[in-house]
């Protein structure tokens, strides 16, 4: 049996250059969405890398708080409250607040958050530093993020090497001692973590009987919802009661509709898609109005438009494959040098692979039906 090579490669294989730069053009669409879905995700990803860390249950903020980088207190006296409820087996105050870091070594100053834990229970997950608690306890002794952007200084290296590594947070002398890790976000580079009364060495204008994140953990059994929800209805208006998973979907509700973030890498993707379809009809178009003799006296032979439409969409299906593995190679290698470049969670998975695939097909198929109209509109009488 001799194998049959489709008539739709052959066409596509005849102007070699032109071939080229249709793969050119699709990768690069290819490429623009993968990056702008990629930078989205990791927004998302990244808002909520602080909400995920917490060892807690259930969390308590004020009615007026609107993200992280937005953070209002309210009473610490409704987390005792709170921990008068059937149910729960400990709670834990959180301090939110933004310092200004001095780079160690080129003594430049950058803004960090800085996060005030009890030391007594373990609230956030930490594994990088044995007995942090202990460490953050001693007076003006913070952890530091190794996550954090390389502008605040090679902090990391520096104390893996066994150095004393001290500077300053909002004019006030600190000394690191440990690491852990968090990671950068859209609305802090870096991250510091302290105990509450360091934290109020570092803040002193902050009233210690207003706290910024209340955590609650339940003992096992309890249903969490129910009990927030009598939490909620139980406390005072000035406090706001979710579960944890509320609160991360808090704060990603807050990036994707309350900025302009969202909607921008959204558009960008829209453009990458419209930007690829245009390429492809006109190579198609192009590729169409070349052979249109050809087409005609087919046409002539009795062969309809629904063989001609095969043909075309073959060719649109053979260029979205082959102009999507370039682009998605070119994306992969772009995740990873963004990633270690603004440590943000940028990385290849297989939901947004397999939706810009998708949208790579619909992009050139879309586009060979409409360069479809021009064999519809063809009449072999009038091109002989």
């Amino acid at each position: 049996m001799i194998f049959a090579i489709p008539l739709a490669w052959l066409q596509l294989i005849r102007e070699r250059i032109r071939l080229l730069v249709a793969i050119a053009g699709i990768a690069f669409a290819v490429v623009l969405m993968l990056m702008q879905f990629g930078f989205r995700d990791a927004l998302f990803k990244a808002a909520v890398r602080f909400h995920e860390s917490l060892n807690t249950d259930i969390v308590l903020i004020s009615p007026q708080s609107t993200a992280l980088i937005a953070m209002r207190s309210f009473p610490r006296r409704r987390l005792y409250q709170a921990a008068g409820f059937e149910g729960v087996e400990s709670v834990s105050p959180l301090y939110l607040n933004f310092g200004l870091w001095r780079n160690p070594i080129n003594k430049r100053t950058r803004q960090l958050m800085v996060i005030g834990v009890d030391p007594m229970v373990v609230s956030i997950a930490v594994s990088d530093t044995p007995r942090w608690q202990d460490a953050i306890k001693l007076p003006d002794h913070v952890l530091f993020d190794a996550q954090s952007r390389a502008e605040f200084g090679p902090i990391p290296e520096l104390y893996r090497q066994g150095q004393e590594v001290t500077t300053e947070v909002s004019g006030r002398k600190i000394t690191v001692a440990g690491l852990f890790r968090m990671g950068a976000n859209f609305g802090a580079d870096g991250n510091l973590l302290t105990s509450d009364l360091n934290f109020l060495r570092l803040f002193p204008e902050r009233n210690p009987g207003l706290i910024d994140v209340g955590l609650v953990r339940v003992q096992p059994g309890v249903n969490t919802k129910a009990l927030a929800r009598r939490m909620n209805a139980a406390l005072g208006n000035d406090v706001l009661v979710m579960t944890k998973e509320e609160f991360a979907a808090f704060e990603r509700n807050y990036w994707q509709k309350s900025t302009s973030i969202g909607f921008i890498f959204s558009l960008g993707a829209l453009m990458g898609f419209i930007v690829g379809s245009v390429i492809v009809y006109q190579i198609l178009y192009t590729d169409v109005t070349d052979h249109l003799a050809e087409y005609a006296t087919l046409k002539a032979m009795g062969y309809r438009d629904v063989f001609f439409y095969g043909v075309v969409m073959q060719e649109s299906l053979i260029l979205s494959c082959m102009g999507y593995v370039p682009g998605f190679i070119v994306s992969f290698l772009l995740y990873i040098v963004i990633a270690n470049a603004t440590s943000l969670p940028v990385g290849m998975t297989v939901e947004r692979a397999s939706l810009v695939f998708t949208l790579t097909v619909l992009m050139c198929t879309l586009s060979g039906a409409i360069a479809m109209r021009r064999i519809q509109a063809a009449d072999p009488a009038d091109i002989f």
